[in-house]
């Protein structure tokens, strides 16, 4: 296997390959609390409505010790897969540093982020997520997730389909940094993961 590893240049043309070129042009609007966005015109019966169909009744009493975004999971979402690939944000972040999801070669996949807005409005949610191979990064991704309420059910946000490399060559263990962040570059979380693309799933 290990003639095959690839040499640092390669990686460094990987990683020169990926490497995002666009740079979006984009200023976060002023922060307001959703109970000042519920006084604004609140004498306008159908400016009322507009607000209640997008921000519901809003009548959620969030435990005040919560933080106002709570990223629960990250489920691995693969048809193929024999099983589910799904870690709990909620649990010890530590440990997946330990662990490997198993991904074979080729297949089609979207990462699922699953996450809870408990007290205000979150505008500008992205998802951020850096590729090592050997140490080296060779890809960053970022995923516009978007502005969302409070509710008390928990939202998902699905990246758009994606390929697993393949080859002799892209077989390895991947080490992502992931990061949940918004508008005013909050961390609402940050975790490492690892990734095992093999020949197959049981290889």
């Amino acid at each position: 296997m290990a003639e095959h590893e690839p040499t640092p240049e390669q990686l460094a043309a990987i990683a020169a390959e990926n490497e995002d070129k666009e740079t979006v042009n984009y200023r976060p609007p002023a922060q307001k609390s959703l109970q000042e966005i519920q006084e604004l015109d609140k004498d306008d019966e159908s400016l009322c409505k507009y607000k209640e169909a997008l921000l519901g009744k809003v009548a959620v009493l969030a435990d005040p010790n919560l933080p106002n975004v709570q990223v629960t999971r990250l489920t691995l979402v693969c048809d193929s897969a024999p099983g589910p690939l799904v870690l709990d944000l909620m649990g010890d972040l530590e440990s997946f540093k330990k662990q490997s999801f198993v991904l074979k070669e080729g297949v089609e996949y979207r990462i699922k982020i699953s996450f809870r807005v408990n007290k205000e409005i979150v505008s500008g949610l992205k998802y951020v997520q850096n590729t090592y191979r050997n140490k080296m990064k060779i890809d960053k991704s970022e995923y516009m997730v978007g502005s969302y309420g409070p509710r008390d059910t928990e939202y998902d946000f699905l990246t758009p389909l994606e390929e697993a490399p393949k080859g002799v060559l892209a077989r390895a263990t991947y080490n992502i940094k992931s990061k949940f962040t918004d508008d005013d570059k909050h961390n609402h979380l940050s975790w490492e993961w690892n990734l095992n693309i093999k020949k197959d799933w049981t290889d």
